[in-house]
């Protein structure tokens, strides 16, 4: 496969960045990344997946796209249009969506809130987002206005150079490798005085002003329509396993995989589950 295409997407009120792999020709997928991570997180899957027409987005605030205005919310929920609207901008009325962790809390939706354009899904370590019990609602609003009020009263972290911010990744994500640190430092860092920098929007550290409920999260799921793949890892992030069941209860056609290997199992050891992808979205 050759090598990534760096494209842009225009949305309303922002810019999107991607990296897109494969023909044109090929089966129309969108890749939807984790949680301050950005499109690196498929570089090492995507060569793997020959024939597809690959879109890994940046998501906003995220890698190489726009950060939101300093007015607008992260909030879970904004992610969903945005992804239908890079959809739009790519001309693609129906297509099918990697996620990986936030990515695929945020394809669940996607494809519980327009299941017609949703051909095959395959998450990766998330199936739905995480939720709260109604009486928790004024409790977390309180304590995110709070936290969003100290991110921006704190100083940008800086390192002394990519390896150093590399370094620090591993030290937080449990079971990241080097070579995987290193592939998401490179799109998510930006040279600055005294060093490096990540790029993406601090903002991104608060917590959601608002969760949906557990009711809600299975009522998208159980609109979705196409076929789903779910890979659990083994050494993934601690799931309730009752709640995984009841979830993928709800899905009409839904498989679970366990597979070896960590939260990042897509980027650290990618053949672990690009042979079930592939099959699934060649079909």
């Amino acid at each position: 496969m050759e090598s990534p295409r760096e494209i842009r997407l225009p949305l309303p009120g922002l810019t999107l960045a991607a990296r897109a792999w494969g023909p044109e020709s090929g089966a129309r997928v969108l890749a939807l990344h984790g949680w301050l991570d950005s499109a690196a997180s498929f570089d090492r899957l995507a060569p793997l997946l020959p024939g597809l027409h690959l879109v890994c987005l940046d998501l906003a605030g995220h890698g190489l796209s726009d950060h939101r205005h300093v007015t607008a919310s992260y909030d879970f929920v904004y992610w969903i249009p945005d992804v239908l609207a890079a959809a739009d901008a790519l001309g693609w009325e129906r297509f099918s969506i990697i996620g990986h962790s936030m990515g695929a809390m945020v394809a669940s939706c996607v494809a519980g809130t327009a299941p017609e354009r949703i051909e095959r899904m395959a998450l990766v370590d998330g199936l739905g987002p995480l939720t709260n019990e109604p009486d928790a609602a004024p409790e977390r609003l309180a304590r995110a206005i709070a936290v969003q009020r100290r991110i921006a009263a704190r100083a940008p972290l800086v390192f002394s150079d990519r390896a150093a911010a590399a370094d620090r990744l591993c030290e937080a994500v449990a079971g990241l490798s080097r070579e995987a640190a290193e592939t998401l430092v490179a799109r998510g860092t930006r040279e600055t005085e005294g060093g490096v920098s990540w790029r993406h929007d601090p903002r991104l550290r608060g917590k959601s002003l608002l969760r949906l409920t557990e009711a809600q999260v299975h009522a998208f799921l159980r609109r979705i329509a196409c076929p789903t793949l779910v890979f659990r890892p083994e050494q993934g992030w601690p799931a309730d396993e009752a709640l995984l069941k009841a979830r993928l209860d709800c899905l009409a056609d839904g498989r679970l995989l366990r597979v070896p290997g960590g939260h990042h199992v897509h980027l650290v050891d990618p053949d672990v589950v690009a042979p079930a992808i592939q099959r699934l979205f060649q079909k």
